[in-house]
């Protein structure tokens, strides 16, 4: 009896096992401070954002800031005129706690135009499921 209970317990274990995900840390370009002419696009091009990860921007507030856009205005480069949707510490780090298109500037004067900027996709914490397959 005590092995039958074991077995039906690996067995809820190992079911639920996949559903588990740990949240990753990013360093927004790697483990370098924001820079001016790094194209961080390219830095996030082969990485999966997931619900729960965090993105850790290091920077100098004495020199740059981050903005979160919508993305018309991170087309366009457009920082917005309340201060307070910027973030202005050394070191801020976002927690994504829901999927979708994510968009990053420094809003200071022409940094942007230099490269200053992200676009990410956060996808939902859950794997996709796998296609069904031809019968």
């Amino acid at each position: 009896m005590a092995v039958h209970r074991s077995l039906v317990i690996f067995a809820i274990v190992a079911f639920m096992a996949p559903a588990i995900t740990l949240a990753m840390d990013y360093v927004m370009g790697g483990a370098y401070v924001m820079a001016l002419n790094v194209n961080y696009e390219d830095w996030a091009e082969d990485k999966q954002f997931y619900v729960g990860d965090n993105l850790l921007f290091k920077y100098n507030n004495a020199s740059h800031n981050v903005y979160k856009l919508n993305g018309d205005d991170f087309n366009s480069c457009t920082v917005p005129s309340n201060n307070s949707l910027g973030l202005f510490s050394e070191n801020y780090r976002i927690k994504f706690a829901v999927a979708g298109k994510k968009w990053y500037i420094c809003g200071v004067t022409g940094h942007c135009n230099q490269g200053m900027k992200l676009k990410i996709i956060v996808l939902d914490s859950t794997a996709p499921a796998a296609p069904p397959s031809a019968a």
